[in-house]
C-alpha cells in the first residue's frame, strides 16, 4: 500500500502545511534528500502549549510529537505533490519542552518516530536524537526537524 494508502486507512488526516515563521524555507531540496525547518506541535486551535514535567504529561508530549510528524508530512505533500515519492526517513530530531532535568524525552518524541514507521514500515525507522530544552517558539510542547529521501518525480 502507498503511503498516502496508509495514511488514509489509519484515519489521519494531514494538517494544511504551515508557512515559514521567518526568514527560511519550510523545505529545501538538495539532490534527492529534502531538509525539513522545524515544526511546532499545534492542532485545529492552535500551538499546543505547556512544559512536560510541569504541565503537561508524557502522554500529552507524545500527542504533540505525533501532531508535529502530521505537520511534517503536510510540509512533504505540498512540496513534493505526495508523500507516495518519500524513499525513506533519514533523521529526526526532537526537541521537548520540558523541565530541567527532565529524563524522559526519548518517550516522548516516540509519537513522531511510531507514526513514522507505521505508515512508512522499515522506511520509516531513522536516527535521531530527543532532547529536553528550557524553551520552544511560542511555548509549543514539541519541535520536530527531519531530513527524508525522496525519489524522482
Amino acid at each position: 500500500m502507498s503511503a498516502e494508502g496508509t495514511l488514509h486507512s489509519l484515519q489521519y488526516t494531514l494538517p494544511p502545511a504551515p508557512a515559514p515563521g521567518g526568514n527560511y524555507l519550510s523545505a529545501k531540496i538538495v539532490g534527492n534528500l529534502v531538509y525539513l525547518a522545524g515544526v511546532v506541535s499545534s492542532d485545529e486551535s492552535g500551538v499546543l502549549t505547556g512544559t512536560v514535567g510541569l504541565n503537561r504529561t508524557i502522554e500529552e508530549g507524545y500527542e504533540a510529537a505525533r501532531r508535529c510528524a502530521l505537520t511534517q508530512l503536510a510540509v512533504l505533500q505540498n512540496t513534493l505533490g505526495t508523500i507516495d515519492r518519500i524513499k525513506q526517513v533519514v533523521s529526526l530530531n526532537g526537541y521537548v519542552n520540558a523541565v530541567a532535568g527532565f529524563p524522559d524525552s526519548p518517550k516522548v518524541i516516540n509519537g513522531a518516530s511510531d507514526l513514522l514507521i507505521r505508515i512508512f514500515g522499515e522506511a520509516g525507522k531513522h536516527v535521531r536524537a530527543a532532547v529536553g530544552v528550557s524553551a520552544l517558539p511560542r511555548n509549543a510542547i514539541v519541535e520536530i526537524q527531519m531530513t527524508v529521501e525522496i525519489t524522482e518525480a
